[in-house]
């Protein structure tokens, strides 16, 4: 009921009165009465006046189920979501439940981890109330081989919320880490559970550093958050909506074609990368080039001094020649 009030408060921007939200609930308007002060406990700011009812003043930086609800306009993302304050790992308890048996469209969402994960088993560093950390099971009917492009529409989708809700300028570093001013902000973890020809589950993770003022020395170089480039704090939940209306549009593309056709020319307006000298670490032999743009794969293509060659993501690494961009 909590994130039903929530949502009716957010509709109007006047005030709502208990008896219409009780019959519209099905409860009493004491029962209505007992949630707004529990919201109000919480740090929800809810202005009560005799005869008119009550309106929402301002939201705190809330992370929760009913918060996470209320804001849901998602078509079926979060149509099941699972909050947990503190967590081995969002991607680790998407997999459990998606062997479980949990739907399409499931979202973990944690305030902390305590065993976040990165890229090639690289740890994520997954302070309480800082960051968003969030894992969305897929159980789409696509080919095992088209799996990987869901990670560059991840990162497409999470450039454009950070940029509708923030306003700040983004990019993406090929393929999937989000920058802002050269510094990495976000980081996504796609895992897939596939037979030879079927795609039993995907899963993938994202991690974004919001509220951040500080970041371990290994990475205090690369690394930024939202805060610290825009000098305000947002509200996370407001964000993990935009992100996910943002993905739901991507991905039904995505699967009209099953290839990245429909969103190739703005995936590379975002990529950071594009026109610039490039050092792809490939385990079969380190190169440089000239980053051009991605294929309708996801393939980086790069200029050699060889000719055009095309760079699949999985073990393979880019960096800029001066830099981590």
């Amino acid at each position: 009921m909590k994130a039903e009030i929530l949502a009716m408060l957010r509709e109007k921007k006047g005030y709502v009165s208990g008896q219409e939200m009780s019959e519209r609930l099905g409860v009493s308007r004491t029962a209505v009465w007992k949630v707004i002060h529990q919201l109000n406990r919480e740090g929800y700011e809810i202005k009560a006046v005799q005869n008119r009812g009550y309106r929402l003043t301002e939201a705190p930086d809330v992370m929760s189920e009913s918060e996470l609800q209320s804001l849901r306009k998602t078509k079926w993302v979060g149509e099941r979501i699972c909050y947990f304050d503190e967590i081995d790992s969002t991607n680790s308890r998407a997999s459990q439940l998606a062997e479980e048996g949990a739907l399409h469209g499931t979202l973990v969402v944690a305030d902390h981890q305590n065993s976040g994960r990165g890229r090639r088993g690289r740890s994520w560093s997954s302070p309480s109330q800082t960051g968003i950390f969030m894992t969305l099971l897929l159980r789409p009917d696509i080919e095992p081989a088209n799996a990987s492009m869901l990670t560059l529409l991840a990162a497409l989708a999470v450039a454009r919320g950070i940029e509708k809700n923030t306003g700040l300028t983004v990019q993406i570093k090929w393929p999937n880490d989000i920058v802002i001013n050269g510094k990495k902000v976000c980081g996504i973890l796609t895992e897939m559970n596939a037979q030879m020809d079927y795609v039993n589950h995907i899963i993938i993770g994202i991690g974004i550093n919001v509220h951040n003022t500080e970041f371990p020395d290994e990475i205090v170089q690369t690394a930024t958050s939202i805060y610290l480039e825009s000098g305000r704090h947002v509200q996370r939940a407001e964000l993990i909506e935009a992100i996910w209306e943002e993905f739901e549009a991507c991905y039904e593309g995505f699967l009209e074609t099953q290839d990245l056709s429909s969103v190739l020319k703005e995936y590379d307006q975002y990529l950071v990368n594009r026109g610039k000298r490039v050092c792809v670490l490939d385990p079969k032999g380190t190169f440089e080039g000239v980053a051009e743009g991605i294929t309708e794969r996801g393939e980086l293509l790069v200029e050699t001094a060889e000719g055009q060659r095309k760079v699949a993501s999985g073990e393979v690494s880019v960096r800029g020649v001066y830099g981590y961009v």
